[in-house]
């Protein structure tokens, strides 16, 4: 026995004697344990399956109930010029919101959809919803893979169109948690296809297809085209920016830097260039979504079978003319009447690129896609939305001020 044993006063220790028992093994040491010690586990026992099944119907009531007047809406909107019934996913997401809100401006039915995941501050996805309620657009919030919610919709609502914009972003996040990247990108890709060729009539689906999944989104996408007659568009975005935007991005968080005094960094390439970005203002975005959504033709499957070939369609939507990071910087510098504190530093090697230039040829082929803001007037259009919700009043350049574009 440890020296130590008896010194402890936390618990008793009691041997049994065993000289008289030299030729038996000793039996085990006993140890009591004090009171605070033998208290038994507590174990939380499960709700019973019924009262999840309960729960569950619940939700699925109040759901329903909420869906009626999006429903109503939906199908009124067969009166309008487009006459399209839209589920847009991922609509609490920046280029979600935009586009819900101009396809239900024309007329057209639409119903969000969007799982309010935390990779940025949330509550800027709940001020775009209450943004979205006041144009009576309705989010359901569930998850991609929840294949049951996502037939139940389809049951309930018709819908024409899929537009999906539900992703997980932000390259660098990629590399710290794959897993997100795949369960959303991926399996809720296949999910929602799955749901999809089901559906009679099938919807036509635009489909943002996003960085690092890009290519896996693009085989799949043909794979149900192929097979099951899913006429189907893949969208490139081209980082895009404006008001309502994601606060990963490197506009808004220099803007948010910049205004608190604190340092930004800046990439150089690794042969010490100059990073470059193809910035894409948002209603320019919205315009080649919505321009696909026009341009898509019918679906051929229904009841899993394919009745004729399919579209298939893959789009670049940006702005078509590069601009240095450096540039964006001395932009808001003027904009915001704040002199940046800059630290140039060389971009690490994880996944991302330091030049994009989207070719954008086919979509103004196809749907008369043509951008038509440039950065010093969009990143004009951000700050004023800026200054606005976080309620700052630095010396932002009034909106007729043009002194910045030269700059």
């Amino acid at each position: 026995m440890p020296p130590s044993a008896t010194a402890d006063t936390s618990k008793t220790v009691k041997l049994e004697s065993n000289t008289a028992r030299r030729s038996l093994p000793p039996p085990p040491l006993r140890i009591q344990l004090p009171p605070t010690l033998r208290q038994p586990r507590r174990r939380i026992a499960p709700p019973p399956p019924t009262q999840l099944l309960i729960h569950r119907n619940l939700l699925l009531l109040l759901l329903l109930f909420r869906l009626g007047e999006a429903r109503e809406a939906i199908l009124d909107s067969k009166t309008t010029q487009h006459g399209l019934s839209v589920l847009v996913t991922g609509a609490a997401g920046f280029v979600g919101s935009h586009c819900s809100i101009a396809l239900r401006k024309r007329g057209d039915g639409v119903l969000g959809f969007d799982n309010f995941n935390d990779y940025y501050d949330t509550s800027l996805k709940r001020a775009r919803q209450n943004l979205l309620e006041k144009q009576q657009v309705f989010i359901v919030e569930g998850d991609l893979n929840d294949g049951p919610l996502l037939r139940k919709l389809f049951d309930i609502v018709p819908f024409t169109h899929v537009l999906h914009l539900a992703a997980q972003a932000g390259v660098r996040y990629a590399m710290k948690n794959p897993q997100s990247y795949i369960s959303s990108n991926i399996a809720g890709l296949v999910n929602l296809l799955e749901v999809a060729k089901a559906a009679n009539p099938q919807p036509a689906i635009p489909a943002s297809l996003y960085a690092a999944t890009k290519k896996a989104g693009e085989e799949i996408a043909h794979t149900y085209n192929h097979i099951y007659g899913l006429s189907l568009t893949g969208l490139r975005f081209f980082t895009v920016y404006g008001p309502w935007g994601r606060p990963d991005m490197a506009y808004f968080f220099f803007t948010k830097a910049i205004l608190h005094g604190k340092s930004i960094d800046i990439y150089r390439t690794q042969d010490n260039q100059e990073v470059a970005r193809d910035f894409t203002y948002i209603d320019d975005i919205v315009k080649g979504c919505v321009g696909a959504l026009d341009t898509a033709e019918k679906s051929t499957g229904s009841g899993r079978k394919k009745r004729g070939p399919a579209q298939l369609r893959v789009y670049n939507l940006g702005n078509t003319s590069p601009v240095p990071v450096g540039r964006l910087v001395s932009i808001l510098e003027g904009l915001l009447g704040t002199k940046a504190k800059k630290h140039l530093i060389k971009m690490p090697r994880n996944g991302d690129v330091p030049y994009t230039h989207a070719n954008v040829s086919l979509a103004y082929r196809d749907f008369g896609y043509k951008p038509t803001t440039d950065l010093a007037t969009g990143l004009r259009k951000f700050v004023k939305w800026y200054v606005g919700y976080y309620g700052i009043q630095p010396r932002v350049k009034k909106e007729n001020s043009h002194a910045d574009d030269s700059a």
